[in-house]
């Protein structure tokens, strides 16, 4: 039963950090850990953004699952872009990123009890961590009634931490925990070991012979000497000798004693559920903008796209693959950003050019961009409008498997037909440098009923192709062009731009760098 004095529930309208309703109702599967199997994950390198945003933190299941799990509606991903811009307010994030400390030394401390032997100990580290849980939530509900906050999540959370910190509950559990604090620090006790004999008794004001001792030898001090002082080891294990100290301090002052023990009973389930899950799904937050850091720092934009349901008019400016920028950045290298725009009838860009020239990276890039956009995150860019899909599908180049009985033709073929055939009008489909096994005009044949189908179904879609032929397939499909240093043709720029498929161009500017065209051999043969 719940002491009428322990801080209870407060009656306010805060749900969730992460959406203005139930983020996952009761009765629905958890698909994340099954979406972070998937081909697209991989193929896009998600996987790599997700390990680097959530590694080395307490909540990284959670931070991994919200990462990999779209939202389902759209506002949801509204809700979050309003917490994230509370949140990229320095001293606001500051303040969250110093809550979340407190908070994580709670749990290590009430983590450690069950590794105590001494019950005297236990009740010690207990009530250190009422104290910094009481001084934890103080501190951020004056920290957010200081600061600016427009996020419908933070607000209303900023009201439920208010009501909370003003209850005679919380006001109890701090009384309480100041007292039974400041009744301990007034035990003093002192020992006394002889050979193997231990004495333990109060204080009776004897001299400190180690200030004394301090000041007789100040004179003779020259400059700063080595501290030769024991430091006390800070890990919560105790030998038996010290909990039999412990034990009979306790019995040296029973008052205080029997107060803390009190205490413990009286505030077992001081941590408020709420504030608990509060800072449960902080950490998404602060785990994210935590990682883009680095990646402003050097220079790089990112935006609040906007989603879109009905309208398949979709852009993104400045924008570029984040797993590959958060690798360049930090080693001071180029990250090169592209754009692309669609609209009215157009559906489908083909990706053609020169090879090495950043192709794959644009198909991820895209991918990336809807992926992030659609769990709330900011993403790469200036400005994006991205649509609201409910499946991505991917066809990267696979290395061909002895195992499987199959050719890597026939392989190609079944992988796309299983991802078409569960295709929706909604969904976007990325397929990178399929068909090279085949001749050019089988690859061209094929590439040509692949996108017949994705048009006939409506999808957005990006391919990169060797087969500039596909570019011009008619008013749904963009051709996109990766790009060479003007004058210098294996030089690329890694720039992929919209323009016509013109690969052969490309070949010939090679050919004559390299003065093996064929006048240019022809005039070598016949000297």
């Amino acid at each position: 039963m719940r002491d009428e004095n322990e801080p209870g529930p407060i009656s306010q309208p805060f749900t969730s950090l992460l959406s203005g309703a139930q983020t996952t109702s009761p009765d629905e599967p958890d698909r994340a850990h099954d979406r972070a199997a998937e081909d697209f994950v991989h193929d896009l390198n998600l996987d790599q953004i997700v390990e680097d945003v959530a590694s080395e933190r307490e909540q990284a299941d959670l931070i991994g699952e919200l990462l990999y799990r779209p939202a389902k509606e759209i506002a949801t991903v509204e809700y979050r872009h309003e917490v994230f811009r509370d949140l990229e307010d320095t001293a606001l994030f500051e303040a969250a990123a110093q809550f979340s400390e407190r908070m994580r030394q709670v749990r290590v401390h009430l983590t450690q009890l069950t590794k105590m032997s001494s019950r005297h100990q236990r009740e010690g580290w207990f009530l250190d961590a009422a104290a910094i849980y009481c001084d934890a939530v103080r501190a951020l509900a004056n920290d957010l009634a200081a600061q600016p906050i427009a996020s419908r999540g933070l607000l209303s959370f900023r009201d439920y931490l208010t009501a909370y910190v003003e209850s005679a509950g919380f006001a109890s559990l701090a009384a309480d925990t100041a007292s039974v604090k400041a009744g301990l620090g007034q035990v003093i006790y002192q020992v006394r070991i002889r050979g193997l004999r231990v004495d333990v008794s109060r204080y009776d004001g004897d001299p400190d012979y180690s200030a004394e001792i301090q000041k007789t030898f100040e004179r003779f001090q020259q400059g700063a000497a080595k501290d030769y002082r024991v430091q006390y080891r800070t890990w919560p294990g105790m030998t038996h000798v010290g909990a039999q100290i412990a034990e009979l301090v306790a019995r040296l002052f029973p008052d205080e004693f029997s107060a803390l023990k009190s205490y413990c009973t009286r505030h077992a389930g001081f941590s408020d559920s709420v504030i608990s899950q509060f800072n449960r799904e902080l950490q998404f937050y602060l785990a994210y903008l935590d990682y883009i850091r680095p990646l402003r720092s050097a220079g790089l934009s990112f935006c609040y796209p906007e989603l879109t349901e009905a309208s398949k008019d979709i852009f993104a400016r400045d924008t570029f693959d984040l797993a590959l920028a958060a690798k360049l950045a930090p080693a001071g290298q180029t990250v090169v950003t592209n754009e692309f725009h669609l609209a009215g009838r157009e559906r489908v860009i083909v990706v053609s050019g020169p090879n090495q020239g950043g192709k794959t990276t644009f198909a991820r890039t895209y991918g990336q961009l809807h992926h992030l956009a659609a769990a709330g995150c900011p993403v790469p860019g200036i400005a994006a409008r991205l649509l609201r899909y409910d499946h991505i599908f991917t066809h990267f180049e696979r290395e061909e498997d002895i195992a499987n009985l199959t050719g890597k033709l026939e392989d190609d073929l079944i992988r796309i037909q299983k991802a078409l055939l569960s295709a929706t009008p909604q969904s976007i489909v990325i397929m990178n440098e399929i068909f090279t096994s085949t001749t050019l005009s089988d690859a061209r044949f094929l590439g040509e009923k692949v996108l017949a189908k994705v048009m006939e179904l409506d999808l957005l879609c990006v391919y990169v192709t060797f087969v500039d032929e596909l570019a011009s397939l008619g008013p749904s499909v963009v051709s996109m062009a990766s790009t060479i240093v003007p004058g210098n043709p294996a030089e690329r720029t890694y720039k992929v731009v919209r323009k016509p498929a013109d690969g052969l161009a490309y070949a010939l500017a090679i050919a004559d760098k390299h003065r093996v065209t064929y006048e240019q051999l022809k005039g070598r043969l016949t000297s």
